[in-house]
């Protein structure tokens, strides 16, 4: 199940969504017992901003039929905080650690890729891109234009591997081309799909923040077509998420042309998915070549 991601050793190719692993709580929860059954062959950080932000106002979180929908915010304690508080417990665990971040400007970005890539802890960057671009005002992952300009603005700053994560609310081929034409290493989708949902007593939307993001088994379709038509448009590594929630799920989206799965809700679900999944998985591959 060793498997290889930008360069990058994994154990297994079973890895966390951005935000949906809380790997500093869970290790105040479960001891050294998480570091020695980390769910993950690779950690991926929450998304980190310049400054500190406190997300979005509460209700954060509504629960679908099949999914969830969720507006927290991207709460964080800004790259100052991360480096000196969060990075150094980071650093410890058993896992490549890839640090993900998110401005909006290119000096923004900058400053980011700079602060985290010359860390000795970090084997990666994810380049979130699902806020606009505050000079033109448009999504930088929505458009192929923007994502190749915010590659030649932070490619140059750093050897080590970038990862750019993909918004399924638009089109999302041209935006991997183009960032695989300005140096990404790898491609990650797919992100939330928008949604919204409605107060019970008719007051109206019921989300602090108006909206937010849905994801869980609802999504897994698309994120199938959508991996499946972006692995087929770059040469580049593609990681898969959208309702991973057993073996079964990340066997399709490998076979869809994944390199790498990312679990994200199921996590909240039962923490120890991670490992699940890839102990699925494991077994799945086994039972196909023997047979």
């Amino acid at each position: 199940m060793a498997t290889d991601l930008c360069g990058i050793e994994l154990a297994h190719p079973v890895v966390n969504g951005s935000g949906t692993f809380d790997a500093i709580a869970a290790q105040r929860a479960f001891g050294d017992a998480l570091l020695e059954r980390f769910p993950f062959s690779a950690f991926v950080s929450k998304t980190i901003t310049p400054e500190p932000r406190s997300g979005n106002p509460p209700p954060r979180l509504w629960e679908t039929p099949s999914g969830l929908i969720n507006s927290i915010g991207l709460p964080n304690k800004g790259l100052d905080g991360f480096l000196a508080e969060d990075l150094p417990r980071l650093g410890e665990l058993p896992v490549p650690l890839v640090v993900s971040v998110m401005g909006t400007s290119h000096d923004q970005f900058r400053r980011l890729v700079s602060g985290v890539a010359e860390r000795e802890e970090v084997a990666a960057l994810e380049l979130n891109v699902s806020c606009p671009n505050v000079e033109s005002g448009t999504i930088v992952g929505e458009s192929p234009d923007e994502t190749r300009s915010l590659l030649d603005a932070v490619r140059p700053l750093t050897d080590k591997p970038l990862i750019v994560k993909l918004t399924p609310n638009a089109p999302p081929v041209p935006v991997a081309i183009a960032a695989e034409s300005g140096g990404a290493d790898a491609i990650s989708l797919i992100n939330t799909l928008r949604a919204t949902a409605m107060d019970p007593g008719g007051a109206g939307p019921w989300l602090g923040g108006g909206s937010g993001g849905l994801s869980g088994p609802a999504v897994r379709a698309i994120a199938l077509l959508q991996v499946s038509e972006v692995a087929a448009a770059v040469s580049i590594a593609v990681v898969g998420m959208g309702g991973v929630a057993s073996g079964g799920d990340a066997a399709d989206l490998l076979e869809a042309g994944a390199a790498v799965v990312a679990v994200g809700t199921e996590s909240f679900r039962d923490p120890a998915a991670g490992r699940r999944i890839a102990s699925e998985l494991s077994a799945r591959f086994g039972l196909s070549s023997s047979g």
